[in-house]
């Protein structure tokens, strides 16, 4: 029966996408960067062929011999099958019980370095490791072993991989099915006080050949680019993204502007960083042209560090970033429209009179499945530690709900098997939080702000007060009376608690968020904007309760009013 239960359970996970989930952004803080000292990834897993729910998979002993069956993440198609580990860790989501978390952006690279053979797929190298793995270390060197010995039929990828002590950030790529099974790699250690960035694009170019303490990669990383007739240069210039994943425009433009971005905002526009051993500091402009697609030669850093401690709510916010303030802030353009909505709806490029132009690609995006940021707070036991702040779609109008990764339970809101792609549930968090973001799309400048007072609202009070007393509150428990913390009892009562919380929390700032969409449809209805008090309800006449005073009629932007002006004044103009 738990064999069975197993492959089911394998394949509900699959089921969850049928496609890669590329595009995909993440953040990681070192704990020394960090304003309350937790290592912390952020990820937002975007694909337009991905459903937003949470991943829940409890702890479990297996007996010898036990198979576990894989399915490709992207798209259910059934891959093998490997030897089950004796024993398994509770995951949620991309956390698990003992604080070791796991994120990662998809690259590509060479196509011939898909191994078409292969069982483990990216997203089973992450879900498999998270059960199998305890610290930052140990998850490397599961990936490295799961790849080599069943093969990797996935693209390049980028992971984020975090514990309570350290923090890494691992490139990846399979040796194709010529016979060389397995991937080459590198993984290096972000120097503690310092954070790292990566979106879709290889980040690790040359790194230390001889440093295990914060620099680990495959013995033939280097030989296996040689033998491929990639690389003819010397062992210490070998840059493991030029040569595996080339940097070009749409690397650049698409993907590293997503770094840069997170960097500038969280650096103040003054990137610090490592050169040659000597700390620098300069200005964010420095890389804007290298960002922007315009000049390649360039290398941004891997690491910088912080203008400032760096808190849960800041990773948040920079995962709601559209280039605000630079020059490819998508509010500005005309391609905003008349309400500045900072999306462009996708194919990524468009060809007008024999030229191409992108549709410029932001952090925060329309096609997100699910993101969220993730922390491992070294000063608290892993059984309360363990903290995932989940949210669905578009993380500039969805909030982050606290998720402790020691629940024994999943809000019915993120539950998996909750409606899908194809099927709406008017209990799924995924579709609420699509029918307020959706909403906002068609005025944004006057939506987006109310919505967003309302996201700050809670996850203010979620990190200033409720999971801090929460925090408190499960530590007492956890100590008990007699002096010896995490007694089994302790611990029993620690998850229960942890546990309500985790799911009372949810669905409340669940049904606010159904009330949120019903009000959004009554305030801002066919262009009007209708007026509230502070308490929320709506002003209306004297004479009737039923229709609305103060309403008002922002119109359109000056940008777009100076386009239409140029596009059909003659028509247009009044006379």
């Amino acid at each position: 029966m738990k064999r069975f239960m197993l492959v089911l359970a394998c394949a509900v996970a699959a089921v969850a996408a049928i496609q890669k989930a590329e595009a995909c952004t993440n953040v990681i803080i070192s704990p020394g960067a960090s304003a309350d000292g937790s290592s912390m990834v952020s990820y937002a897993a975007d694909s337009h062929w991905l459903f937003g729910e949470l991943y829940f998979r409890k702890a479990a002993k297996w007996r010898p011999g036990t198979q576990l069956a894989i399915y490709e993440w992207d798209t259910n198609k059934p891959l093998g099958s490997i030897a089950q580990a004796a024993q398994t860790y509770q995951t949620v989501g991309n956390i698990n019980e003992h604080q070791l978390i796991i994120g990662e952006t998809t690259w590509g690279g060479r196509e011939e370095q898909v191994d078409t053979l292969g069982v483990m797929d990216y997203g089973s190298l992450i879900y498999i490791t998270l059960q199998r793995a305890r610290t930052a270390r140990e998850a490397i060197q599961t990936i490295v072993a799961l790849a080599n010995e069943y093969g990797y039929p996935s693209e390049g990828e980028t992971f984020s991989i975090a514990d309570p002590q350290e923090a890494w950030v691992m490139d990846l790529v399979g040796k194709g099915s010529g016979g060389n099974k397995g991937i080459v790699w590198v993984a290096r250690r972000i120097p503690d006080g310092y954070i790292c960035a990566h979106a879709n694009q290889a980040r690790i170019t040359r790194f230390p050949l001889n440093d295990p303490d914060n620099c680990l990669y495959a013995p033939d990383v280097i030989s296996y680019a040689r033998q491929q007739e990639w690389y003819s240069g010397a062992d210490e210039d070998f840059s493991f993204r030029d040569v595996y994943n080339p940097l070009d425009f749409g690397g650049a433009r698409g993907c590293e502007a997503r770094a840069w971005s997170a960097f500038n905002i969280l650096c103040d526009g003054q990137f610090t960083y490592m050169d040659g051993g000597t700390e620098v500091t300069r200005p964010a402009s420095d890389w804007l042209e290298y960002a922007m697609g315009h000049d390649l030669k360039g290398e941004m850093p891997l690491f910088v560090k912080p203008s400032r401690k760096i808190s849960v709510k800041d990773v948040a916010d920079v995962m709601r970033d559209h280039y605000e303030g630079t020059p490819m802030d998508m509010r500005v353009d005309i391609g905003a429209g008349g309400n500045a909505c900072p999306y462009r709806w996708r194919p990524m490029n468009f060809k007008w009179e024999g030229k191409t132009y992108v549709n410029e690609r932001a952090i925060a995006t329309q096609q997100t499945g699910f993101w969220f940021v993730a922390q491992a707070r070294s000063w608290l036991p892993d059984t309360i530690g363990a903290l995932i702040w989940f949210g669905c779609d578009d993380a500039a109008t969805s909030y982050l709900t606290p998720i402790y990764a020691n629940t024994k339970e999943v809000p019915e809101c993120l539950r998996e098997g909750n409606g899908d792609l194809l099927h709406y549930s008017a209990t799924s968090q995924f579709w609420m939080c699509n029918r307020v973001t959706n909403s906002c799309y068609r005025m944004y400048d006057a939506m987006e702000p109310v919505v967003r007072e309302s996201i700050d609202l809670f996850e203010n009070k979620m990190l200033s007060e409720a999971v801090p007393e929460m925090d408190a509150r499960l530590l007492k428990i956890y100590n008990g009376r007699g002096g010896k913390p995490g007694r089994r009892g302790a611990v029993r009562r620690t998850i229960k608690a942890l546990t309500k919380f985790t799911v009372q929390t949810a669905q409340e700032q669940f049904g606010r968020w159904v009330d949120m969409e019903q009000m959004l449809t009554v305030k801002f209805i066919d262009g009007n904007v209708k007026a509230q008090d502070a308490e929320g309800n709506f002003l209306h006449s004297k004479y009737s309760a039923g229709i609305p005073d103060g309403l008002k009629q922002p119109g359109y932007t000056d940008r777009w009013k100076a386009a239409v002006a140029r596009d059909a004044g003659s028509v247009l103009e009044v006379r």
